[in-house]
């Protein structure tokens, strides 16, 4: 997959993946020598796309100049964008359809003027079971609500570039000034088991998963 309508497209960033298997991803200039301005670049616009399971591939929105990272929130209703643009520094969240195409976006989190003069620009995210989005920022890493409300933040004083969930799932990997932190959270992250310990017929310890449960909020 390299083209949309016969036309190179310019060079993927961030992906998620919906549970039925269709593939959603960002396509800003950043991978081109020249950015915006490359002369290689095929396509006068950034967008995010969709990547069905058929192979269709179909572009959902091209209003952003820069969007960047992505991913939905744990029902799979909104679909969330950051925008890598310092006039327009912002998180978009779009209600997915049910065809899985989108609809009208709404601002999420303006950071234009909130994280003005800070290193760095609005990159990867990750959900928690409780939808509090945690989105790479100048910086440092922003946690907000799904309503938009801003929790709290993580401060690297520098750039940071993505997020990522692992070990059982209340771990939170952030690479941030060329090092890669790991910070312990309360929350798990959306999609992740939940991890019981059980006893075996033999009186051994085993784990059992479940797909249900939360913890509290970790950041107030």
């Amino acid at each position: 997959m390299e083209r949309y309508q016969g036309r190179r497209i310019n060079s993927p960033n961030d992906l998620v993946f919906r549970s039925n298997g269709d593939l959603y991803f960002t396509d800003p200039p950043f991978g081109l020598p020249g950015t915006f301005d490359d002369p290689g670049k095929e396509l006068s616009f950034q967008g995010v796309y969709r990547l069905a399971r058929d192979g269709v591939l179909t572009l959902l929105t091209s209003e952003l100049r820069a969007p960047n990272g992505i991913a939905f929130s744990p029902d799979e209703r909104t679909l969330y964008v950051s925008n890598a643009d310092r006039a327009r520094l912002v998180w978009m969240a779009y209600p997915v359809l049910r065809d899985g195409s989108l609809g009208t976006g709404r601002v999420l989190f303006d950071g234009t003027q909130a994280v003005a003069g800070r290193r760095g620009t609005a990159d990867g995210m990750k959900v928690d079971v409780e939808g509090n989005i945690y989105g790479a920022g100048p910086g440092g890493v922003y946690v907000l609500t799904p309503t938009g409300e801003l929790l709290g933040w993580f401060d690297f004083g520098g750039n940071v570039g993505n997020v990522a969930w692992g070990e059982d799932g209340r771990t939170l990997f952030i690479a941030a000034n060329a090092t890669v932190y790991r910070i312990r959270l309360a929350d798990r992250g959306a999609g992740w088991p939940v991890v019981q310990a059980t006893r075996g017929p033999e009186g051994m310890p085993r784990t059992r998963a479940t797909q249900t449960g939360h913890a509290a909020k970790s950041v107030q």
